[in-house]
């Protein structure tokens, strides 16, 4: 709220400082004169009364705290005759007395308590003069900024620039190197300045150039701050390079600067830069007429000038104004000496300093001083002529527009900088140091203006130490008052640098925040350094400043409400401190609503304090008392009692439950009725999966009552409860009426409680029912809770305002209807459905009542309220079972997911299908196949036929039904209509559908839709199901795999299949499967939809009211009908498809058809395509009889394979379905409809079944062959390849088969010679089946076939052979 000096940093080793500084001088630096002189000044030792009592107090703590074994040698003025610098980032300072000088670098300590502190240690001391008799004269610490973009303000390293009495300026590191040394003239150095970028605070300001001047004199040096950050790097690289390579240090080129000669002033002992400005055009006409009379010519545009202003005396302070360009920058004697051999003087001396001169080149170093160059004329415009007054300092302010300067009359002179003229002065002050504060306005409501955002305030403060006193204070410009004042002692020294980091321009400052003080104090008696903080506000006028002392106590008041450390007692004194000095009401109303929301707050402590803010309120003059603020007071304090009422009952001990009046009669049956079923619900709900939670957002939490007030509301008398979250309704409703639900807080005084508070019975009911519906796992295990839920909704309907009196028995309570929608919506069936009983019974005992007072008749009270109630109950024991069966748990290795929640209001907006969609859902969850289902359903549906009821049996170890399906039949007799099997059948195909899609990988699921399809009794809905899966899922994948066999030729990899079609090989070959399935069902579908109706979708009474999206089953009657032709067309594709990937066959399967078939492929199955016709080109037909041959072949290996064959292994490109009965029909079946010769299949076939040895199987398909010769024909040449093994190339050849051999006729032998037994797929088959072989040879052949007579001729051979073995 008012200045604080605070300390940042302490000084370390001043002991150590003047003992160097001040070795071989008199420890008392105060000489007699002085002394004398003192003797004869005023007394001042009383002027500390200008002092506030806060000043004297700080003074006194410091004084206490002196050390004792350094206070009698640096108590004396030691440090008033020294040089003192200190870097704007207070990282570094630099004591310097005479040629000696010590460096004091900051390091972090950790003190007794812990904390760390920064501490400014000696890093350097030596001596800093080179030439005989100087010293130094005046010292800056610059800061230079780091030039990597990683840099965010903090300085690369800091560079101490050194003035001595000879004219020389010396630049040094922080390690006492000597980087650069210069003589610009040959007077002592007076004082050395600098200036640096800073960011325009808007864009009228000019930008401002780095620069750092040098005071003479009679002259004034000025460096440009650019080139001289560039030098000073390159000089710190080269030194780092030499120390480096152990080399001698190169000689750096000289600095360009420009000198003036100050002209027409008698003595300057001070000065500073202003910069570079730029006259208006009615200054610069006035300076014109002035200076050149009447017929003067005025310039178009006004030049930019550089000022300077000095101060010493004759005049007092001198005005200088440079212009722009009228003086180039000098270089020494040693460039121009050599500017006539090179182009620059600047690249000559370079050249040697950057390493490119050889060290042979190097020139003799000179002992004799260089050549200063003569300064430009610069003569004083105007000043403020004082014959007497001598100035001694002066300190320009952060924002250039204003400068104080002191005086040998004690006198401090403000300035203004622009207009040249003093605008006030203070005396008093001998001696007096100087500085500046700039406080920057607060980010607050200046910034969050509708239109532009205003820019931000600066305000200046004059900082004033005057060592005679030993006071700080610290002054409102221009005209302000003294804003602060401290006791500082007398030997300090106000430390103001007035520049902050080099090298910072517009772009590299984007960002940065520059960590910089602006002022700093010293005291040498404690090492102590202290920096002013001035508030913003101090600046403003009364009515503002007002108002930013209440900005600045709600700070105060935030600042308190985060510690919480806090004891309560100190919170609650400092809160009701800062709100009652707070003035303006909205502030003091935002503070208010700040601590009302605060969490370390209890509640005593905000009740105090709001009677106490209450109680001044009224107090005060009512016209001036702001009614919000007293409005708010009121109704908060009013919700304080309420909840501290509240939390009263609840700490009264255990309530005894006996007292309570017993529920009526008829409720305790509705309950044993439904107990079974919960009992069900809370065995699977309980056993659920672990979650984690956190302690704050449970129910059981207790509610702060932070949250209490965020969630009421009170107008007037009345006590609204605020919209929020369910978690929040949840928790409030826990705090008002879960301890009368466990019984432990008594229900009538909580139900007073809450009607003297003057709250909604509606909302309370809310409330009510949100805790319950919420808290259903706690409810569902404590019984008891139903009795005083009965008892809470019998109190609150009897409330005044809930069940309005003039309430018609054939209309709905608006009441109950609130209970009735909490109901339907809650996704908590269990806790819904205990609700709704206990509801509907109070609600029918206070219809019976109302009927008896209206009628005073006996007979029964029929009202459509109570109606209502009965589909409702029945809607939620609907409910509650399909939710049952849903939380049966998914078995291991299943994805179970989340267990899906419904509600009457879910299943009422999902349409006629929403109850089939969830327990198709549920069915995949349990991974349960279609065979499965259909057994369950079957199964429990002779059971339901043979009137054996099904929710009275117990579920048995070892019966033939499980849980999962117990509940599944319970759920499918409460929803007879819902879920018939055709809907439930349809639903889990289309589910089966949908899981395939999502992952095309999981064959089974596909397969599984279509089982589910083959259940479905209905033609109509299986042709629409049918054509919306093919629609929708399957044509897009099967047509992309058509085409890629197509361009590959045969079954394509694994890798192309995945990239082309979405999924392996594998499940490709699944998928064929899959779609030849559906489009069979598909055909049969089709003609059986003439021969039966379609099927009359209905839905259970209670559930009549269902609207939403159409179910599958009725999307399926809406679709189109087929056209058979093209989807047998279709048929024909997927099976030539299916065998292609199943038996690895290389065919191009659109090859098999001619241009009218592959253009009526993947089309709309409803539409009319032109079809092939029945006469097809005889190459075609060889094509797909050598395709079903090769099909045929490939299954016999599969045969072969699973059945005797030849073990375990199996070959490559066997797919699933390979080993399938089924396929030599199939292959029939497609040769019929491809116009393909049966007969040729078969005789093939039975072919390659002798020629695998199965022998067996040929003779069964033998009987269906017709043209018995050509069987002949062929069989007779593999018998042939069978005896040709076993006589001529079997390894172990008997005697009997070689004296056979002999006695055979030699056309015999000749002709088993020229059999070729290598082209037998199985050789080496037994005798006995060779033999039976040639018998059905014998058979089939006629006697007139020209190749009997051989056949006879292998009978014997074979019959001999049997008889020899």
């Amino acid at each position: 709220m008012s200045c604080c000096l605070l300390e940042f940093c302490r000084v370390q080793e001043l002991k150590a400082v003047r003992e160097f500084l001040f070795l071989n001088q008199p420890n008392s630096p105060l000489s007699e004169d002085k002394k004398a002189e003192n003797e004869l000044e005023w007394d001042e030792s009383d002027w500390g009364s200008w002092d506030n009592n806060e000043a004297k107090e700080e003074r006194v703590g410091a004084s206490t705290g002196l050390e004792e074994e350094d206070s009698a040698a640096v108590s004396g003025p030691w440090l008033q005759e020294c040089v003192v610098s200190l870097s704007p980032c207070s990282d570094l300072m630099v004591v310097a007395k005479n040629h000696k000088a010590v460096f004091l670098s900051a390091k972090w300590r950790t003190d007794d308590g812990g904390r760390e502190e920064m501490t400014l240690a000696v890093s350097w001391s030596g001596t800093l003069s080179t030439e005989e008799g100087e010293s130094v004269s005046s010292i800056i610490c610059i800061p230079l900024a780091s030039q990597k973009r990683s840099s965010t303000g903090r300085p690369d390293w800091t560079c101490i620039v050194v003035g001595f009495s000879s004219g020389y300026v010396r630049f040094y590191t922080e390690g006492g190197v000597l980087l650069l040394a210069q003589l610009l003239n040959v007077d002592p150095v007076l004082r050395l300045k600098c200036r640096t970028y800073e960011i325009p605070r808007h864009p009228g300001i000019t930008e401002q150039h780095e620069e750092l001047s040098i005071l003479y004199p009679a002259a004034l040096v000025t460096i440009d701050g650019f080139s001289l950050f560039q030098s000073l790097r390159a000089c710190r690289n080269q030194v780092a390079r030499a120390a480096a390579a152990g080399s001698e240090v190169v000689q750096p080129p000289p600095l360009a600067y420009k000198k003036w000669g100050l002209q027409d002033v008698d003595s300057i002992v001070d000065h500073c830069s202003v910069g570079i400005m730029t006259l208006c055009v009615f200054d610069q006409m006035k300076n014109a007429s002035i200076l050149g009379g009447f017929h003067a010519s005025v310039k178009g545009s006004p030049p930019a000038m550089s000022q300077y202003i000095t101060v010493g005396g004759g005049p007092y302070s001198g005005f200088f104004y440079a212009i722009e360009g009228s003086s180039q920058p000098l270089l020494s004697h040693v460039a121009l000496a050599v500017a006539s051999k090179l182009t620059s003087a600047l690249f000559s001396a370079a050249s040697g300093w950057l390493g490119w001169k050889k060290q042979a080149e190097e020139e003799p170093s000179q002992k004799q001083k260089p050549k200063v160059e003569p300064a430009t004329p610069l003569a004083v415009r105007f000043g403020l002529p004082d014959s007497r007054r001598h100035g001694e300092s002066i300190c320009l302010s952060p924002c250039n527009t204003l400068a104080g300067v002191t005086d040998d009359f004690g006198r401090v002179t403000l300035l203004d900088v622009g207009r040249g003229i003093a605008i006030r002065m203070w005396k008093g002050y001998r001696d007096a140091q100087l500085g500046w504060v700039q406080v920057s306005e607060g980010r607050g409501e200046r910034e969050s203006s509708p239109s532009a955002p205003l820019p931000r305030r600066h305000a200046q403060f004059l900082v004033i130490y005057a060592p005679r006193r030993g006071i700080l204070e610290v002054w409102g410009t221009q005209q302000g008052p003294r804003v602060g004042a401290f006791t500082v002692g007398k030997h300090c020294r106000l430390l103001y640098a007035g520049y902050r980091l080099m090298g910072v321009n517009s772009v590299t400052s984007q960002g940065w925040q520059l960590h910089t003080q602006q002022v700093c104090l010293f005291d040498p008696v404690t090492g102590a350094l202290r920096t002013i903080t001035v508030p913003f506000h101090l600046a403003l006028s009364d009515k503002k400043s007002e108002r930013a002392k209440d900005m600045h106590l709600l700070k105060r008041l935030t600042a308190l409400l985060k510690n919480r450390e806090l004891e309560p007692d100190i919170l609650e004194s400092e809160a009701q401190s800062v709100l009652l000095d707070i003035k303006h009401p909205a502030i003091k109303k935002q503070a208010l609503e700040s601590l009302l929301a605060n969490k370390n707050a209890p509640v005593s402590c905000l009740t105090s304090i709001i009677r106490v803010l209450l109680a001044s309120l009224k107090a005060q003059d009512p016209e001036a008392v702001d009614e919000a603020l007293l409005q708010l007071c009121s109704a908060q304090l009013k919700l304080l009692q309420l909840y501290t009422d509240v939390q009263q009952l609840h700490f009264t001990g255990e309530f005894s439950t006996h007292t309570q009046s017993e529920p009526g009669e008829g409720l305790g049956e509705e309950l044993a009725a439904v107990s079974s079923a919960l009992q069900r619900y809370a065995e699977l709900t309980s056993g659920s999966r672990h979650s984690v939670s956190f302690a704050q957002d449970s129910p059981d939490a207790s509610l702060p009552v932070q949250g209490f007030l965020s969630q009421m509301e009170c107008e007037g008398e009345k006590i609204r409860v605020l919209p929020g979250t369910d978690t929040d309704q949840t928790q409030l409703g826990s705090f008002l009426f879960w301890g009368c639900l466990t019984g432990k807080v008594p229900l009538q005084k909580v139900c007073d409680t809450l009607q003297e508070s003057g709250l909604n019975p509606e909302q309370l009911l809310s409330l009510l029912l949100s805790v319950w519906l919420h808290r259903e796992k706690e409810v569902v295990k404590q019984p008891e809770s139903v009795r005083h839920l009965h008892t809470l909704l019998s109190a609150l309907s009897f409330m005044e305002g809930a069940v309005e009196e003039s309430w018609d028995l054939q209309c709905v309570s608006p009441w109950w209807q609130q209970v009735r929608s909490a109901c339907v919506q809650s996704h908590s069936p269990a806790a819904a459905l205990l609700a709704a009983i206990v509801a509907h019974h109070t609600a029918k005992a206070q219809i019976t009542s109302l009927a008896e007072t209206k009628f005073q008749s006996e007979w029964e009270a029929v009202s459509l309220e109570l109606e209502q109630w009965a589909v409702c109950v029945r809607q939620l024991e609907d409910v509650l079972a399909l939710q049952t069966l849903l939380c049966v748990p998914s078995p291991l290795g299943t994805p179970g997911g989340a267990t899906p929640h419904c509600s009457v209001r879910s299943l009422l907006e999902g349409g006629r299908g929403g109850i089939a969609d969830s327990v198709a859902k549920w069915v995949y969850r349990q991974a349960l196949a279609p065979a499965q289902l259909n057994n369950m359903l079957q199964k429990w549906g002779e059971a339901q036929s043979t009137e054996q009821r099904v929710e009275g049996e117990k579920s048995q170890e070892g019966a033939d039904f499980d849980r999962p399906a117990e509940l599944l039949v319970s759920v499918c007799l409460r929803f007879p209509e819902s879920l018939s099997p055709d809907l439930l059948f349809a639903h889990c195909c289309w589910e089966g559908v949908v899981q395939w899609n999502r992952d095309p990988e999981e064959g089974k699921y596909l397969c599984w839709a279509v089982e589910h399809l083959k259940q479905v009794s209905s033609p109509h809905i299986q042709l629409g199901i049918s054509s919306m899966m093919w629609n929708t899922f399957i044509v897009k994948r099967f047509s992309a795999s058509a085409f890629l066999i197509e361009k590959v030729g045969k079954a394509p990899k694994d890798r192309l299949c995945r990239r082309d079609v979405g999924m392996g090989d594998v499940a490709m070959t699944t998928f064929m499967g899959s779609c030849v399935q559906l489009l069979q069902i598909l055909m049969e579908a089709d003609s059986g939809v003439e021969e039966v109706t379609p099927p009359n979708l209905c839905v259970e009474e209670v559930w009549g009211g269902a609207e939403g999206p159409a179910s599958i089953a009725e999307l399926a009657l809406e679709q189109k009908g087929v056209h058979y032709p093209l989807v047998q067309h279709h048929y024909l594709l997927a099976s030539v498809l299916h065998a292609a990937m199943t038996f690895s066959v290389r065919v191009k399967p659109l090859s098999l058809f001619d241009s009218k078939g592959k253009n009526a492929f993947f089309r709309d199955l409803s539409s009319i395509q032109l079809m092939p016709g029945m006469d097809v080109d005889p190459g075609l037909v060889c094509l797909r009889q050598e395709f079903l041959l090769r099909v045929l072949t490939g299954w016999v290996k599969t045969q072969v394979q699973a059945g005797e064959g030849k073990g375990p292994g199996s070959i490559s490109g066997t797919g699933p379905g390979s080993a399938d009965e089924t396929w030599p029909s199939v292959c029939l079946d497609l040769g019929h409809l491809l116009q393909v010769n049966a007969d040729i299949l078969r005789r093939h076939l039975v072919c390659e079944l002798y020629n695998q040895g199965l022998d067996p199987r040929a003779e069964q398909v033998m009987l269906e062959v017709e043209d018995k010769d050509v069987l002949g024909s062929q069989l007779l040449v593999l018998l042939g390849q069978r005896l040709s093994y076993t006589l001529l190339h079997s390894q172990t050849q008997t005697q009997p088969a070689m004296e056979l051999l002999a006695r055979l006729p030699p056309t015999l032998c000749t002709w088993l010679k020229a059999m070729d037994p290598s082209e037998l797929a199985c050789p080496t088959v037994p005798l006995s089946r060779t033999g039976r072989l040639v018998r059905r040879l014998i058979e089939i052949l006629p006697e007139n076939h020209s190749q009997y007579s051989l056949a006879l001729h292998l009978m014997e051979a074979v019959e001999v052979l049997q008889t020899e073995d």
